[in-house]
Parts: structure tokens; sequence; C-alpha cells
């Protein structure tokens, strides 16, 4: 399906960001969003985070207050999880978990409080602003928050590495649909590579 020994459009040069996606204690720990092998993959994550962190941005997903500060579908959507929203969580489940919180700085934080780290923040102006060109993408879910972002990076024009052995997700079922997805219907604008490859590649 892909190359695993190289990257189809070459190495990573200086206009390249690590995107990391919701490594939180709010789906790394016992919650109702818990994703069971975010421990597995965490290594890997941190791996490229650390090669890299002055040129790496973590996103945090970040609930309501309550349910009915949300508009439309979402208001119903945290009416179904009542205790996700911020007024029942521990305020320490929003962070990041420890292994990649000590890396901040130099790397970045940024909070969103919808799928996509795109949608309703400044990311978009703020990569063009400093002449990046590529994402290479880890995190969770890789069927949610990672699928939504990585869209919205490919309509932005952005290079897209997926980091496939540092995502995961509470579904394998919808994880290796969603790999299957971005590795053939979107291969002209999404490259598939496991951590070792990238950092391989990425001076």
């Amino acid at each position: 399906m892909e190359n695993v020994d190289a990257l189809r459009w070459g190495p990573l040069g200086e206009g390249t960001v690590h995107l990391c996606i919701d490594m939180q204690n709010l789906f790394a720990e016992a919650t109702p969003w818990h994703t069971p092998w975010m421990e597995r993959v965490l290594p890997v994550v941190a791996s490229i985070a650390e090669r890299h962190a002055e040129r790496t941005i973590f996103t945090r997903f970040i609930p309501p207050e309550r349910a009915e500060d949300m508009p439309g579908m979402w208001r119903a959507y945290y009416e179904a999880w009542p205790e996700i929203t911020r007024e029942r969580l521990a305020p320490g489940l929003i962070d990041l978990v420890p292994a990649l919180a000590r890396l901040v700085p130099p790397a970045r934080v940024l909070d969103k409080f919808h799928y996509s780290p795109f949608f309703g923040t400044d990311l978009a102006a703020f990569l063009v602003g400093r002449k990046v060109d590529t994402l290479v993408v880890s995190g969770a879910e890789t069927d949610v928050c990672v699928l939504a972002g990585v869209l919205d990076a490919v309509d932005h024009g952005f290079r897209v590495v997926l980091a496939r052995d540092a995502l995961c997700s509470g579904s394998d079922t919808t994880h290796d649909a969603l790999m299957t997805l971005y590795g053939r219907r979107f291969s002209q604008q999404i490259e598939l590579a496991d951590a070792a490859t990238i950092l391989e590649h990425w001076r």
C-alpha cells in the first residue's frame, strides 16, 4: 500500500511541525473517554516530540463548562456525556499526559473546543506565518480528532505525514478502517510512515 522505507515526497525540511493531537489525561485515565492503548503509543509519540520539541504543537480538547453552553448537536452530545463537562471533570484531566507536558516549553499548547485543531483557532495563520508547509501528525483519536485535523490540514494545502505507530483510538475496528482510508483514498495527499522513518528523514 505504501513504501515503509521512505517518504513519498522526500525528506522533512525546516518547514515541518509535529502536530500532536489530544494526548491528555482525559483519554489516558479511567474516564468514559478512556483510550485503552494510548499508553502503548505514548513512548512513540514522545520520541517524536522529544527530538523536535521546539517544532511540536500539542492540542488539548477542552469540553464546555456545561452542555447548555454549546450550540445545536454539540449540546445534545454533551447531554449524553454530562460527566465530561468541566463542571464535573477533575481539572487535571484536561492536562497533557505528564511525559509530554514536561516538554512545554519549548513545545506549544493549543486549546480547541471542537474536533479539528483548525476550527475556531488561529492555527492555520500561525503555521503559514512561520512558513510551515508540512505536518507530522500523531495522537488521539485516529478516527475522530485526528481525522478532522488531517482533513482540514489537507484542505489548507499542508503536506501531511501520519505517524502510524503514534496514533491511537478507543476502537480497533475504526482505527484500522481509517488507516486504510488514509493510505488508499488519500494516498496523494497523506503519507503514512512509522516514527523511526519520520525521524530518520527529519533533520
